[in-house]
């Protein structure tokens, strides 16, 4: 295969990854929580020995977007939205995730968990813990959990480390590799969730034009495979 042939192949490559990322975002539209996802393409040039650059594509940095999803309403007393900046911090076996997905509940043992059985941490780090003699708990601004009165627990918002990137590990958990660090512009909000930040309009329109960038691809990886075909029954006869 010549070298158009094997640039084509490594573009047509990242063009399938994005059509996957964007497709699962589509999925995820009303997921609460869920972050979209897109994906940078990087470029490897190289001159060629007596002849022109040869150029690579590579479909292979995620992009995690910030933007604020929409909040919605529940009344639910556990139920915790952030609005601005930052993330819950949650304890799993894998180690401490990020997550924007507030829907909440407390274990058997009192402690604040996510659907999936992982703690929720406060700012200082530690499980946050509620008390079962404790009547309807309250939450201000700044993430302090009170009840009958008395301060209980200051939820925490964190981000990654110089605002670096996320690594999505699960639907709505992110792992930074950077590790992370407080934040204080953000607000939490009790019974309130946020929504999905997916676009859906934009997402499907995304899908149609990579697919057919996909589909220019393979039409031009098939010409090239019959001119070649072509021109060995032309040079054997």
């Amino acid at each position: 295969m010549e070298a158009t042939g094997y640039t084509t192949l490594t573009r047509q490559t990242g063009l399938m990854r994005e059509m996957q990322i964007v497709a699962n975002n589509i999925a995820n539209t009303a997921t609460t929580g869920y972050r979209a996802e897109g994906l940078v393409f990087s470029e490897f040039v190289r001159r060629t020995d007596g002849g022109p650059s040869l150029s690579m594509a590579r479909g292979n940095i995620p992009v995690t977007s910030r933007a604020q999803g929409p909040l919605a309403a529940t009344g639910g007393r556990f139920d915790f939205a952030i609005e601005g900046e930052g993330f819950f911090l949650i304890e799993t076996p894998e180690g401490e995730r990020l997550t924007r997905a507030g829907a909440f509940s407390l274990s058997a043992n009192g402690d604040l968990v996510t659907a999936d059985g992982f703690r929720v941490l406060d700012a200082g780090g530690a499980p946050v813990f509620v008390p079962p003699d404790i009547g309807e708990p309250g939450l201000a601004p700044d993430g302090t959990l009170s009840g009958d009165g008395r301060p209980l627990a200051q939820l925490g918002l964190f981000r990654p480390v110089g605002d670096g990137a996320l690594t999505r590990v699960g639907g709505n958990l992110y792992e930074s590799p950077a590790g992370v660090e407080p934040v204080v512009e953000g607000q939490i909000l009790q019974g309130f969730l946020e929504g999905s930040n997916v676009d859906p309009m934009a997402q499907i329109a995304r899908l149609i034009e990579v697919q057919r960038a996909y589909e220019m691809g393979q039409s031009f990886l098939d010409t090239e495979n019959e001119r070649v075909r072509d021109a060995i029954d032309t040079f054997t006869r």
